[in-house]
């Protein structure tokens, strides 16, 4: 294992954001407080409990969950991406490193900027309202292995696109509608029955449903199912990684 490359890439990247810190904490953090006032004290209002739970507490799960698939799978997806527009990919490919070292890279510098910035909202929401962690282990590894999964996912689209349109096109027209429809807003057992089935075919409701379960012990589907379908979808990432190193599908275009 070639440390020394991983740490380079990593590092690389994660200077990136510093450089921004300002931009990238408080564009999350006010996005936070508008969701709040808007779910929480407009439709908070008239929804007292979820599940027994109060709506400002329910929806704390979704919002974390929203803001860090998207902003695992941008920062992914733009980091591999600007080698290829620049054209200093072929350097990397070239390097003595494998495709496993240079996924860690850059799969392990968005993840943490992603497991930053929810951790960042998670503090914020404390200032909203009353919340209590009933399995912060569990919250930790379900907030872990979804900014992993998820910066997989923006590695590959990273990949895939040609110009920065669509770049942001997964994000903005798939990812975000499925985290609105997979219940960070709602429990779906509020939902008719033809709905409540439809939702079951959202993997996003796995996510959330088992990070929701982390903070209250409460869930639309089991944990244990949850946490399969999470490892699963990162399985298929790299596995999809390891075929594209192995042709050199995209890399050089």
């Amino acid at each position: 294992m070639n440390l020394a490359a991983i740490r380079a890439i990593y590092v690389f990247e994660m200077s990136r954001f510093f450089r921004t810190i300002l931009q990238s904490l408080i564009s999350p953090v006010l996005s936070t407080s508008l969701y709040f006032v808007v779910f929480g004290a407009a439709i908070g209002s008239r929804i007292d409990q979820v599940e027994g739970i109060p709506y400002g507490a329910f929806i704390v799960p979704g919002l974390i969950m929203l803001t860090v698939l998207t902003q695992a799978t941008s920062n992914a997806s733009f980091g591999i991406y600007f080698p290829k527009f620049i054209g200093t990919i072929n350097e990397i490919l070239s390097a003595p490193m494998s495709f496993l070292e240079i996924t860690i890279g850059y799969v392990g510098a968005a993840a943490t900027k992603a497991l930053f910035i929810g951790l960042v909202i998670l503090a914020t929401s404390f200032f909203f309202v009353d919340l209590t962690i009933l399995h912060p282990v569990w919250m930790a590894a379900f907030l872990v292995l979804t900014c992993v999964s998820f910066a997989l996912l923006g590695f590959i689209i990273g990949i895939w696109a040609k110009n920065f349109e669509q770049l942001q096109l997964v994000p903005l027209l798939v990812i975000t509608p499925l985290v609105f429809l997979g219940g960070s807003f709602y429990s779906i057992t509020m939902l008719p029955p033809a709905w409540q089935t439809i939702s079951y075919f959202n993997p996003v409701v796995y996510l959330v449903s088992g990070f929701r379960w982390s903070f209250f012990g409460q869930s639309d589907v089991a944990m244990g199912l949850s946490l399969a379908m999470i490892l699963l979808f990162l399985a298929l990432c790299l596995g999809v990684i390891w075929w594209i190193f192995r042709t050199g599908w995209r890399l050089r275009k």
